[in-house]
């Protein structure tokens, strides 16, 4: 299925809104009022929530067989008000994994406060206080006081707007509204195969919430049964870029994590999709790799864990596909950084993907949605090279 230009240009348009949307863990409201607009304005398509709000988009009518599901989170690491000292002093938490250095290093970081209509007002960090329940408490000074400010409020860094530099978009929080965004434009897609009823399986979406301190959303869903046990879960991801994982080199099957290694045979069916849009991930010593329109990766990805790990643990048949990502966690310089060779202070920094990545891991989620072959392709060939091959073994 050739995805028209139109159709590209409405899923780089959600990209750029909602990886710009103020989200934390635990806080992700406005992303899920994103989410329920979009399916409101399409027919046929039906929202539920599990006891954790974890939200599920599913077909109305949608084809027998094993299920498909796509997942991806709602958060990303930010601040969440927890009181205030005094009208212009408040105690944030901030929850998500970021390097104390980002905080205070070169005089206090700037971060950017939304009410609950929106408004807004700019802080800066002066000191961490301690810990809360899973998280760190920090103390931030007002530059102007918001009386409509209230405990549950988010704060995220004060950066500048979204913007598209050498093809990739710089933007507040691409892990994981990234996806997000390419797994409602992959929907889309898969829904008008359905309406032409060349939808062979079951295709559904689950977001999920508060993964960044600890999967707590996956796990909810886990223990809830949101996702039935025969199902294929895909957890979609933004995954730290490094050398052998470049921004560019196309959407990634993830195999494992720093927790795990995830389901090969659904990892395997993944790759063979992969490959019938774009050929392997990597030629063969013998081969040239020449005329690559449409590229993909397939790594470990260890540096990090995912949710796909919660769901295989729990019993599922699950893997991640991933974009590779810059200045994870907005830690701007951070090899440097964790190697102590930076030459100018740490400083928090918009996250960046390739534009043509996130297009590339639409074009593999329609494939998959599609076509999700079950059996492995080791076999075919295995009994290939014995039929031709095997004479070698005699003396």
């Amino acid at each position: 299925m050739s995805i028209p230009d139109s159709a590209r240009a409405k899923h780089r348009q959600w990209l750029f809104e909602v990886t710009q949307l103020p989200t934390a863990a635990g806080r992700e409201q406005r992303v899920e009022a994103f989410i329920e607009r979009w399916a409101s304005d399409r027919s046929g398509v039906l929202v539920t929530r599990d006891p954790a709000a974890n939200i599920t988009l599913m077909m109305d009518e949608e084809p027998a067989g094993r299920p498909v599901y796509f997942t991806a989170h709602l958060d990303h690491p930010a601040f969440v008000v927890e009181r205030f000292v005094h009208e212009h002093l408040a105690e944030l938490s901030f929850r998500g994994g970021v390097m104390d250095d980002y905080f205070t290093s070169y005089g206090g970081a700037k971060v950017r406060f939304f009410d609950n209509a929106d408004r807004q007002t700019t802080g800066t960090i002066v000191a961490k206080t301690g810990k809360g329940i899973g998280w760190d408490l920090w103390s931030c000074e007002l530059d102007t006081p918001l009386p409509s400010l209230m405990p549950g409020d988010i704060a995220r860094w004060d950066l500048p707007r979204a913007e598209e530099i050498d093809g990739c978009i710089y933007t507040d929080a691409c892990d994981d509204l990234s996806t997000v965004a390419a797994a409602l434009g992959a929907f889309e897609e898969l829904l008008q195969l359905h309406a032409r009823r060349e939808l062979t399986q079951p295709v559904r979406l689950l977001f999920t919430r508060a993964e960044e301190v600890g999967f707590v959303g996956a796990i909810a869903a886990v223990r809830h049964r949101t996702i039935p046990m025969d199902a294929r879960v895909i957890a979609l991801e933004n995954s730290r870029s490094f050398a052998d994982s470049p921004i560019g080199g196309g959407p990634i099957v993830r195999v494992g994590d720093r927790l795990s290694v995830f389901s090969p045979g659904l990892s395997t069916a993944i790759a063979v999709r992969a490959e019938h849009l774009g050929g392997p991930a990597t030629p063969k010593a013998a081969e040239k790799h020449s005329n690559v329109v449409w590229k993909w990766q397939r790594k470990l990805m260890s540096g990090g864990a995912c949710e796909a790990s919660v769901f295989y643990d729990a019993g599922y048949d699950a893997t991640c596909v991933c974009l590779a990502l810059g200045n994870y966690h907005n830690m701007g310089d951070l090899a440097a950084v964790q190697a102590g060779t930076n030459t100018s202070p740490p400083r928090p920094a918009r996250e960046f993907v390739s534009i043509a990545d996130f297009h590339g891991l639409v074009d593999l989620l329609v494939a998959c949605g599609k076509d999700l072959p079950s059996a492995s392709p080791v076999t075919p060939l295995v009994d290939r090279l014995w039929i031709e091959r095997a004479t070698v073994l005699d003396r």
